[in-house]
């Protein structure tokens, strides 16, 4: 439930739980630092601040900001954009509301989607893993590696993945 309340003049919004685009933004971050194979510590490091900011950055707990983004981006070597690809809805502040009581169907979808990321097999630390492990091996092995895959997924019934 989306309760608004006004302070020194501007509103502000107060919710049950982290706004879907910080989370959104903060999952962005993890797969990034986890496909570089760095820590938490180490990104902290890197940017100035403690493992456990960077948790509430992952978790969407603490919204990023504009300088903390730019820096981000230069670290894990990504363009600023890439924080936001796959966002479903963009501007999400404009839509709402202010003085409703509950989000606008576009939001409350939104945060559906965005917390279904977690369970994403995509997002999980196995296949990032693997996957980072996949594109150390070199081309011919990997090649080999891939067909492999491909055909042990088709003996099991699964549809062909080109």
């Amino acid at each position: 439930m989306i309760e608004v309340k006004r302070r020194r003049g501007r509103p502000s919004i107060k919710k049950d739980g982290p706004n879907p685009v910080d989370v959104h933004v903060g999952s962005r971050v993890r797969l990034r630092r986890t496909l570089l194979g760095m820590s938490q510590e180490k990104l902290g490091e890197a940017i100035g601040l403690t493992f456990q900011q960077v948790q509430k950055y992952e978790r969407g707990a603490n919204r990023v900001s504009a300088s903390m983004l730019h820096r981000l981006s230069y670290v894990l070597d990504v363009p600023i954009s890439f924080f936001f690809d796959d966002l479903a809805v963009a501007d999400q502040e404009r839509n709402l509301s202010y003085g409703a009581s509950a989000a606008s169907p576009v939001i409350a979808s939104q945060q559906t989607e965005v917390a279904g990321l977690d369970n994403d097999l995509v997002f999980k630390r196995e296949t990032l893993e693997l996957v980072r492990s996949y594109y150390k091996l070199n081309p011919g092995v990997r090649q080999g590696i891939y067909n492999l895959i491909k055909a042990a997924a088709q003996a099991e019934g699964e549809e062909d993945i080109d």
